[in-house]
């Protein structure tokens, strides 16, 4: 299974539209969101694909949020939450909390991967057990990314989203 990253919109929505039409050629068949989406339209984006995403520290109206991703289908996973896909536990979450940040990579914890944004700059690096990974930023950065986490082949792969 293949799962598409993004995060940090930011209400950029032609070029996220950009980006999940990039991640479905790519062949994600589904898609998660870690945070700082902006307005509830930018959910918009997400609609064609099972989709789950966390709040980021900048999106405010959470309840508008919450309620028009009911409405659309895609699962608001809040601040933080697990999904077990492919026989993986992936947790997400912003990544602005650093209390919860530590405990999610202390040792013994049961998930496979973490997912996350804030920062806008790319990773994917070993945190004890963990494989914690940032897809990059679509907005407020010079180098916008998204990734494909192909769980079956323990695969990530980055891509680039030209300037238009």
């Amino acid at each position: 299974m293949k799962i598409g990253i993004l995060s940090d919109t930011h209400n950029s929505f032609t070029v996220a539209m950009q980006a999940v039409k990039l991640l479905q050629q790519a062949g994600a068949q589904q898609l998660i969101h870690c945070g700082d989406i902006g307005n509830p339209q930018m959910l918009d984006a997400l609609v064609g694909l099972p989709a789950a995403f966390v709040f980021g520290n900048t999106d405010h109206d959470r309840d508008e949020l919450r309620n028009y991703a009911t409405i659309l289908g895609i699962n608001c996973l809040n601040t933080y939450g697990v999904l077990n896909l492919a026989g993986k536990r992936i947790a997400v979450t912003h990544g602005d909390d650093p209390l919860l940040m530590g405990r999610l990579t202390r040792p013994g914890q049961p998930i496979d991967y973490l997912l996350t944004g804030h920062t806008h700059v790319r990773h994917d690096r070993k945190l004890g057990s963990v494989r914690s990974i940032n897809p990059g930023a679509l907005y407020r950065t010079p180098n916008k990314s998204v990734a494909i986490l192909d769980l079956l082949k323990d695969e990530l792969t980055y891509y680039a989203i030209p300037e238009e």
